[in-house]
């Protein structure tokens, strides 16, 4: 099916504006020339139209900055030069943060619409705030506590006692037990928070489950992307911490404990009883070893495997994970040895001494 490329498609998202130029400098927190021009939405460099807004975050797309045709560009001062003369500049000193702030003042999240859906089930001890939307085949367990302006998804099951704070959104399919969520939690689409975690005993040659008796803890501000999954604590709680974001299909073991404003990026897996400070950011396919700590501001590479503590502020790569100057020292070593090698096997074949086993 052959359809134009639209930004925000108003069949799925919906348009606030149009907006003044003033509006739309204060949204970016930057600065612009004063010019009567209103805008109407946001578009790529590519494709926007004189009445809308684009950004320029990556000194790649200059040409495209140089050609397009939008009626105004969030740019960096380095890059406010490079802004035609048919469009007008927004100077902003972080473009990508003034972009979002932008994107969200033409398409704000939309609100939740009171009330509970005829077909969801709602405990009879349960309190939900007027304020709040619980939809379609959803589950309310008992004695749980759903905030206002909470948006409940379709078949999501919030199970007994789960408090969610104000302003969380819990997508379709979600669960959610023995959880306690502050406020503007986002659980998208197939998240699972509070199973079992994954804890037996070894006992002639038969494995014992161990209860797992702790908590999940969302702090506020808290994202977890589309079928994450996070186990509960066995004894303390699973903890992670405010602002902090978590991607697609990531696994968070039990007990493990993550600080404040942590990145854990898709098909990533900590494992038990791991503690990562703040601000730390786990690239995707990593995987943690468990009983770890991983310092402040530590980053971890792609498929990175962590068996040691990470000090803080490092940068490790590689499975077993190490600082990045000595493994790509590791690495040139090997590419220098491997060219070494087949040098002397061509100067061994032209001399004709090149032997069976070579």
């Amino acid at each position: 099916m052959d359809r134009p490329e639209i930004a925000g498609d108003p069949r799925f998202f919906r348009r606030t504006g149009p907006h003044s130029l003033a509006a739309v400098v204060d949204a970016a927190g930057g600065q612009a020339p004063p010019r009567r021009l209103m805008l109407s939405g946001i578009a790529p460099l590519q494709t926007a139209g004189q009445d809308e807004v684009s950004f320029l975050d990556n000194r790649k797309y200059a040409a495209a900055l140089a050609e397009t045709q939008a009626g105004a560009v969030i740019v960096h001062p380095d890059m406010a030069a490079g802004v035609p003369a048919t469009a007008i500049g927004i100077i902003c000193d972080e473009p990508y943060a003034a972009w979002a702030r932008v994107a969200a003042l033409f398409f704000p999240l939309p609100p939740a619409q009171p009330g509970v859906h005829p077909s969801a089930c709602v405990a009879a001890d349960a309190s939900v705030d007027p304020s709040a939307e619980v939809g379609a085949f959803a589950v309310i367990g008992g004695r749980a506590e759903i905030g206002a302006r909470c948006r409940i998804g379709a078949h999501a099951v919030i199970g007994e006692s789960v408090i969610v704070g104000p302003d969380c959104r819990i997508g379709a399919h979600v669960t959610v037990s023995h959880a306690l969520l502050g406020a503007r939690v986002v659980l998208y689409p197939g998240v699972r928070i509070g199973q079992d975690g994954f804890g037996f005993a070894v006992t002639e040659g038969q494995f014992l489950s161990v209860p797992q008796l702790g908590r999940v803890v969302l702090e506020d501000d808290v994202e977890v992307g589309a079928n994450s999954t996070i186990d509960r604590g066995s004894l303390h709680d699973t903890l992670i911490g405010a602002g902090s974001r978590l991607d697609n299909l990531v696994q968070i073991g039990h007990n493990v404990r993550l600080g404040r404003g942590c990145i854990v990026v898709a098909l990533a897996g900590i494992s038990g009883s791991t503690i990562l400070e703040d601000h730390v950011v786990v690239a995707g396919q990593a995987g943690m070893a468990g009983h770890l700590r991983i310092g402040r501001g530590a980053r971890i590479g792609a498929q990175a495997g962590v068996i040691a503590d990470v000090p803080a502020g490092a940068d490790v790569v590689g499975s077993p994970a190490q600082p990045v100057r000595a493994f790509f020292r590791q690495v040139a070593t090997l590419r220098r040895l491997s060219r070494e090698a087949s040098a002397r096997r061509t100067r061994e074949r032209t001399s004709g001494t090149e032997t069976e086993t070579d």
